[in-house]
């Protein structure tokens, strides 16, 4: 069923984690959330419970939809069965990526580890843009979103920060950095803006493991701003964009870090 006036947005890797936190602050905000997920299909309810009691209008639209954004007939189905139940798609944020199953030092690591982060952190991103982005110069539509439609990369600190213990995640943020600049530079002039999101260490179910390691650092001043990075400021950052404020800033590198960016002698 077709979406009436609310932009949709297409967040992948929605069920918990960041990508939750730009499901319900973009559903507190007016636009309609489809809430993709790989394989914890409660987390995705969950979500989408909590973007309905956060929409201000009863006339959103809320949907969980399952598919692997490594797999390509499961991205095209991802994108199909968006538009059946919305009938468009405003903007994507190619949020959904994975860790090391295991840290490895790069002397140690494998090529079996190093290929799933590809194809997951990477290659379903770099295609599922594609997919969407011919979608919008073949459809002719209309965006409902101020100022086009709109594509936000998240990537990580560690597109340019080195972890040796898990070189294959570095690796793969970093071609998802330049597959944010290169995706910008197409889609320019075209009816589209794309950004890169950077964030930085922040608490989610992916940093778990490593708590007691990052506190005592953080507090240290590792992190400027001396806190945690939270899913909410990832999404802040995400509506700030779609809601149009970035305008004329296709291609910005927005780090959301509390500083850890900043360079200090």
């Amino acid at each position: 069923m077709a979406d009436k006036g609310h932009p949709v947005v297409l967040v992948t890797g929605a069920s918990r984690g960041i990508g939750r936190g730009i499901a319900l602050e973009l559903a507190g905000n007016g636009f309609s959330v489809a809430i993709n997920y790989r394989s914890n299909v409660e987390a995705a309810e969950r979500t989408a419970v909590d973007c309905r009691k956060a929409a201000p209008e009863a006339e959103q639209s809320f949907a969980v939809i399952g598919g692997d954004i490594s797999d390509p007939e499961e991205r095209e189905e991802l994108v199909r069965k968006t538009l059946e139940e919305f009938g468009r798609i405003d903007a994507l944020v190619n949020n959904a990526g994975v860790a090391p199953g295991e840290r490895k030092d790069i002397l140690e690591a494998s090529e079996e580890s190093f290929e799933r982060l590809m194809r997951i952190n990477l290659q379903g991103p770099y295609f599922l843009t594609q997919r969407v982005a011919r979608y919008w110069t073949e459809s002719g539509l209309d965006p409902l979103i101020r100022g086009g439609f709109k594509v936000v990369f998240v990537t990580s600190i560690s597109a340019d920060t080195v972890s040796l213990n898990r070189g294959e995640y570095c690796v793969s943020k970093a071609g998802l950095a330049m597959a944010a600049q290169l995706w910008a530079r197409r889609l320019a002039g075209k009816g589209a803006q794309v950004y890169e999101l950077r964030p930085g260490i922040i608490e989610t179910d992916m940093t778990g493991g490593v708590r007691e390691k990052y506190d005592p650092l953080i507090a240290g001043g590792l992190v400027p701003e001396k806190r945690w990075g939270y899913p909410e400021d990832i999404g802040k950052a995400v509506r700030s964009i779609l809601e149009g404020d970035l305008g004329f800033s296709t291609g910005s590198v927005i780090h959301v870090d509390g500083g850890l960016h900043i360079k200090e002698l």
